[in-house]
């Protein structure tokens, strides 16, 4: 673990000459920070479970929050004072990145309790120092928040360290969770009247950050709910409403209707693009069969990602929102919902079909279906990917199965129409009476001309 932190801290170019941590923060800084960090009502808790054993220890207790900022230090008032030399300070940073291996730094970084003893630390600095740190999680979304660490000279250093900071990392988790369950209560008892005036309409209670607290019918929810947004759909495919109530959300669930939906059709291996919608054909431009494309192959998809999947690094998501505008005007909303961008119509593709006919080893179907490279035009990243891996797969699995005929229809295609191996395998296959067998040697012939 420890050479493992190391290499960490030197990939992240921390000296071991290093003579102290950042300061990050300043004094006036703290006092916001601190009030509105979820540990701050864990302090008496921490202090009780910790303080007594730092002062009889000469050592310091410290809380640090996810990123390593150190906002608490207290303890023994000699051991604070050598610890200010070094660094070990409020406002200081204390991650891998910024202070090398160390007890809080570390343990965030392996997410589990640790020791640091004394030339175990990177930094030379800081090898007169042991330190035991834990990481203490969010009992609500189950992510890190913060870490709590006992540090100390080396001498008076317990092996029942790391043992009393875990145990006081858990008692403070368990007086969070405590917290959330009285604040759950709190919010069934102001909002339980908004889940009754649904009348049967399926409806759910959730905590600020999507837990589900109150459900009716029970058992309809899964036991967390995306709230970034108004409206959120479900894994079943339903579209609930989200509404803001004192300390919480109500989540309904409108009765649905059956809607028939759209049918969107692509046929994206011609020479140029082609889109049905409900048996009507869609005047496609490359630029929105691309955005078509990755939507199909990749679903819910942001601007951001849709940007750099269409254009690489360069993408500019401003540009993307705007062609997603104009495409969704042109198909309408029931086909290409966003937040994020997806398609909610039915989906038929010629170049999933093909897929699905690789997949099934159907190797005469695939080569029928595959009659040209994916949008051939097109220079997007994720179009590049999926054409190579289409146009790879169906030469592999024709030269493989040795068919004349699949061999044939993949050779009139633009993938195949100049494979000198895909040729002289055909060549070899057709009978001296087959017309194509005149065909496929003079195209042979020329190819090897070429060369």
């Amino acid at each position: 673990m420890i050479s493992a932190s190391w290499q960490r801290s030197l990939a992240a170019n921390v000296d071991p000459d290093l003579h102290t941590a950042p300061t990050v923060f300043a004094a006036d800084e703290l006092s916001d920070l601190r009030e509105r960090h979820p540990l701050h009502p864990t302090l008496p808790l921490l202090r009780e479970t910790l303080l007594g054993f730092a002062e009889e220890a000469k050592h310091i207790m410290i809380v640090a929050d996810a990123q390593g900022h150190i906002l608490w230090c207290e303890g023994s008032k000699d051991t604070r004072g050598s610890a200010e030399d070094v660094g070990l300070a409020e406002g200081t940073l204390w991650s891998e990145g910024a202070a090398g291996t160390n007890g809080m730094g570390t343990a965030l970084a392996v997410n589990s309790p640790v020791t640091v003893h004394s030339a175990e630390h990177l930094v030379r600095t800081y090898h007169h120092w042991t330190c035991a740190a834990s990481p203490i999680r969010d009992p609500d979304t189950g992510t890190t928040i913060g870490v709590v660490d006992l540090s100390g000279p080396i001498e008076t250093v317990h092996p029942s360290m790391v043992a009393l900071v875990s145990a006081s990392a858990r008692l403070a988790e368990s007086e969070m969770l405590a917290r959330m369950h009285a604040q759950d209560e709190e919010l069934r008892a102001r909002n339980m009247r908004h889940l009754i005036a649904l009348r049967g309409e399926p409806g759910a209670l959730l905590s600020p950050t999507g837990r589900v607290v109150a459900v009716e019918p029970y058992g309809l929810l899964p036991s967390r709910v995306d709230v970034s947004t108004d409206r959120v759909e479900l894994p079943d495919g339903r579209e609930a409403v989200l509404e803001p109530l004192a300390h919480g959300y109500l989540l309904r669930i409108p009765r649905q209707r059956h809607v028939r939906r759209s049918v969107l059709s692509l046929s994206f291996l011609l020479p140029e693009p082609k889109v049905v919608l409900d048996g009507r054909e869609v005047p496609i431009s490359l630029r929105h069969a691309e955005i078509l494309a990755a939507l199909t192959l990749q679903g819910r998809l942001t601007a951001d990602q849709l940007a750099l999947r269409l254009y690489g690094e360069r993408g500019n998501p401003t540009t993307v929102r705007a062609e997603l505008h104009r495409l969704r005007a042109q198909l309408g909303p029931d086909v290409l919902a966003t937040r994020p961008y997806r398609l909610t119509a039915d989906v038929e593709t010629d170049f999933l079909a093909v897929r699905a006919a690789l997949k099934a080893a159907d190797v005469p179907l695939a080569a029928s279906r595959y009659r040209g490279s994916l949008l051939r035009r097109s220079e997007a990243p994720v179009v590049l990917a999926e054409r190579d891996d289409l146009a790879t797969g169906v030469r592999k699995a024709v030269l493989q199965r040795g068919d004349a005929n699949a061999l044939w229809t993949f050779t009139q295609t633009d993938s195949g129409e100049h494979d000198v191996e895909a040729l002289e395998q055909l060549v070899k296959l057709l009978p001296p009476d087959d017309v194509r067998l005149a065909i496929a040697t003079a195209r042979l012939r020329r190819l090897s001309q070429d060369d």
